[in-house]
């Protein structure tokens, strides 16, 4: 069990790692000038390489966080109502994850009207996520 937990923390870090640089990217992309094509197709290439990248890294996060609780059923029984808001956590970042990738199809579509301030306040939602799921799990409020 322990292998597969901390394959399951490596694999939750790395993808939160890409889901924090993705709206970085959004942020600088908000910002391009309009006559700057080159400087706008080498943010976008960045940001498919990235979103690519951290999607091959969420599977295998959310595989291993599935092994744990139905194999090892890390979460269940009683006084473990921390799982059923954990998962609530996790299916929101998926959420997230999945409008990064809308985002990126409205930039690569020319059709992106959201300032570089929105994106610098979006990209605030993973570090809350995380912050929230590392508390559940660590304190187990209930």
């Amino acid at each position: 069990m322990l292998w597969i937990k901390s394959l399951h923390i490596v694999f939750i870090a790395s993808w939160f790692a890409g889901l924090f640089y993705l709206p970085r990217i959004f942020v600088n992309l908000a910002m391009v000038p309009a006559d700057s094509a080159a400087e706008r197709a080498r943010l976008l290439l960045m940001s498919r390489k990235l979103l690519r990248f951290t999607t091959l890294l969420a599977i295998p996060a959310v595989v291993f966080g599935v092994i744990l609780w139905s194999v090892y059923r890390i979460g269940f029984g009683p006084g473990n109502g921390w799982m059923h808001a954990k998962w609530l956590v996790v299916f929101l970042v998926i959420g997230y994850h999945h409008a990064c990738y809308n985002l990126l199809k409205k930039f690569e579509a020319g059709t992106m009207t959201r300032s570089h301030v929105w994106f610098r306040w979006f990209n605030e939602a993973p570090v809350v996520l995380l912050l929230v799921a590392v508390i559940l799990v660590v304190v187990k409020p209930f």
